[in-house]
């Protein structure tokens, strides 16, 4: 397929894709309210329902994991310039991503626990 026509539709279907999030996210926030409604609460209990509790650690999470890709993605690049292999990017994405995953899960278990203490 030629170039051109692939760049032209790639904003055209991104947008398209956001647009279709948007609408599908509005619709599915109305339908739990309506439900919400339906079963008979009163809205002190329905904005108590729908309050979101954030969660004080997401940052740390989200960095861990970022630090963990970062080491992947430049490990998998200089194993692969040193064998001349393909796999090695791949391999090195998922298993450091995989273990910030679980060292994010660890620390936020360790520090929620102190909190609690």
């Amino acid at each position: 397929m030629n170039p051109a026509v692939i760049g032209v539709f790639v904003p055209i279907i991104l947008f398209l894709v956001i647009g279709l999030v948007m609408v599908s996210s509005a619709y599915f926030n109305y339908r739990v309210r309506q439900t919400l409604v339906d079963k008979g609460l009163d809205p002190q209990s329905i904005r108590e329902f729908l309050e979101h509790k954030r969660d004080p650690y997401m940052l740390m999470k989200i960095g861990i994991i970022a630090i963990a890709f970062g080491i992947g993605l430049g490990l998998g690049l200089i194993l692969q310039d040193h064998t001349d292999k393909d796999y090695w990017i791949p391999f090195a994405l998922f298993t450091f991503t995989g273990i910030g995953f679980v060292i994010a899960n660890i620390v936020t278990r360790k520090l929620e626990s102190k909190s609690n203490m």
